[in-house]
């Protein structure tokens, strides 16, 4: 008889618990977290309807592609991720896709969709580098890429917007050429017309599956009727490109036929809408992926207390401090946890849990006030949220050991900053933050973040931020995000406090000044909101609280589904410090 178990099990079966039961619930911070959260969905309804009618399109046999989306992924797995991006603010409001994380037939996948409501799904400004962004997740936890392709080509009058550039249009055929060297490979299901950089779109994936209508093609109709002009349009040219774009209208270049039966570069032809889904579904079931049995270390578990919580435990209102490890044990599988050193660099929390049954490490800011004698260097009292020259070192150490036993690391940021001044300087803080980076490029380990409220200046950085390019796959934010290299009222001072000073000593009156200093308050409010983070891509995407464990199962499911080394868990080094 075998029997089955766990690796490791008297350290991950059952961990020490966190949390406990909400004493009460605070219904203004639920009201003011739900308002923030209905201005984003009010965005992201807005991204859905724009463009053609669902109705209209299907009517004509076409489904749009958040239909296809909802068929091809498995339900309840969907992350969607730069919903609302539009970083240079087109007149469409976004920048042609929609991109997100999900399982496909039982396997994790990056996948990204034309959106075909809004000109044919053609290139926008903004959307090679969403593009790339998404693509950057693929290259990070070595993900399959699915495209649900529909592409139009560029959007011609404003072709300098998009076309052009080191991260222009060309460069996404790049990235999967990258991709397909890593051993990534990519599929595409192919709709509609995709012309010029559409059809670099469909030919660059590994699998091409083909839509019975669809064609890809070096140029499209009005390219190829428009080759030889004058140099101008008279009635001559006009009537010329009339009469050969009803011929190409009639037989456009790159249909089915060509390609299918003459290159044979599409595999597949598909006669529906849900057969080219399925397709795309039947070669996910082809690919490498561990069962998920050979990395678990416990069975997969809800946490203890409800999501809903977090509506009460994460203060709308910056200034209210509140109890980080209530926030994560409505994250972690069972309110389980292994903490390092909690008693060293209070000002952090670092620890081992468990996400549907995997390992993950979490670093995240605790709050409130530090013990009268911490940080031990300076004769000022610690405050949560801001980095001390103990927590640095721990950090340091914690994000190294994950490194060391391949385990994923989530961080959950509300930071004010970094410790400063001149006695800071004395301690370290400088090198010590960047030491961290250091450490976190040295990991080669997948990262994910969370801005739960503050992410302020260096430490948005150091705390395993967005720029961590190598390491971090997404940054997610919440209702109560801000971002920003220092609080408003910060910045006015360190703008105009010397001027303050001067129109002072010259007897000058000071209304000049300080209404420029309430208007840099007011923009540094205006362009730290949710919204304005997600537009602008400061994060990847404006989470409700309910759905941030959601989003750490995918990071860390797909991390464990094909990952590209291993270190044995009864070989880990982690847990073994942390019990001692």
């Amino acid at each position: 008889m075998v029997e089955y178990g766990y690796p490791l099990h008297p350290y991950f079966t059952e961990m020490p618990g966190i949390g406990k039961e909400l004493a009460r619930t605070l219904k203004p911070n639920i009201a003011e977290l739900q308002n923030a959260e209905a201005e984003v969905a009010k965005e992201v309804e807005r991204v859905k309807n724009n463009g053609k009618a669902t109705e209209a399109m299907n009517e004509k046999g076409e489904w749009t592609a958040w239909q296809r989306l909802e068929y091809l992924v498995d339900p309840g797995t969907w992350c969607p991720l730069h919903t609302i991006y539009d970083p240079l603010e087109n007149e469409e409001g976004n920048t042609g896709v929609i991109d997100g994380l999900g399982r496909i037939a039982g396997k994790w996948a990056i996948i990204i969709a034309s959106n075909n409501k809004v000109m044919a799904g053609a290139w926008l400004s903004g959307q090679a580098d969403n593009v790339l962004r998404v693509t950057d997740i693929a290259k990070r936890l070595h993900l399959p890429l699915v495209w649900v392709l529909n592409c139009s080509g560029a959007k011609l009058m404003e072709q300098e917007r998009l076309y052009p550039n080191r991260r222009g249009s060309g460069t996404p055929f790049f990235r999967h050429a990258e991709l397909q060297k890593l051993g990534i490979p990519i599929i595409v299901g192919i709709y509609g017309t995709n012309p010029a950089g559409g059809g670099y779109h469909s030919i660059s994936p590994t699998i091409l599956i083909g839509h019975k209508k669809c064609n890809m093609a070096v140029g499209g109709a009005g390219i190829v009727s428009g080759m030889s002009p004058k140099g101008y349009i008279d009635d001559e040219v006009a009537d010329a490109l009339i009469e050969q774009t009803k011929a190409f209208k009639a037989t456009p270049p790159g249909r089915v036929e060509i390609h299918h039966n003459g290159t044979g570069f599409i595999r597949d032809v598909c006669d529906t809408e849900e057969e080219v889904l399925d397709d795309i579904k039947r070669y996910m079931n082809t690919l490498p992926a561990y069962d998920p049995q050979f990395f678990r270390v416990a069975e997969p578990a809800e946490p203890k207390f409800p999501a809903s919580d977090l509506y009460s435990l994460v203060p709308f209102n910056q200034k209210r401090t509140y109890t980080m490890q209530e926030v994560l044990a409505r994250l972690f599988d069972n309110s389980e946890h292994m903490e390092f050193k909690p008693d060293y660099g209070p000002e952090m929390y670092c620890g081992l849990a468990k996400i549907d049954g995997f390992l993950c490490g979490f670093i995240a800011n605790n709050q409130g006030a530090m013990a009268a004698d911490y940080p031990e260097y300076a004769d000022y009292q610690g405050m949560g949220g801001k980095l001390y020259r103990e927590g640095l070192i721990k950090m340091n150490e914690f994000v190294t050991f994950c490194g060391r036993d391949r385990i994923p690391v989530v961080w959950v940021q509300d930071t004010t900053g970094i410790d400063v001044g001149d006695t800071a300087e004395k301690a370290e803080m400088l090198g010590l933050g960047m030491s961290l980076i250091y450490s976190i490029e040295q990991s080669d380990n997948p990262m994910m973040t969370i801005v739960l409220r503050k992410g302020t200046a260096a430490a948005h950085y150091v705390l395993g931020g967005p720029q961590a390019n190598n390491n971090n796959a997404f940054t997610l934010g919440t209702a109560a995000t801000e971002i920003y290299v220092m609080h408003g009222e910060t910045a006015a001072a360190a703008s105009y406090a010397r001027r303050l000073l001067k129109d002072k000593e010259d007897g000058k009156p000071l209304d000049g000044t300080i209404a420029k200093m309430n208007d840099i308050i007011q923009q540094y409010h205006d362009k730290s909101r949710p919204v304005y983070c997600a537009k602008k891509g400061l994060v990847d995407e404006i989470v409700d609280f309910p759905k941030l464990r959601n989003y750490c199962k995918a990071f860390v499911g797909s991390y464990y589904q094909n990952p590209k080394s291993i270190c044995a868990v009864h070989q880990m080094l982690t847990p073994r410090v942390i019990k001692g």
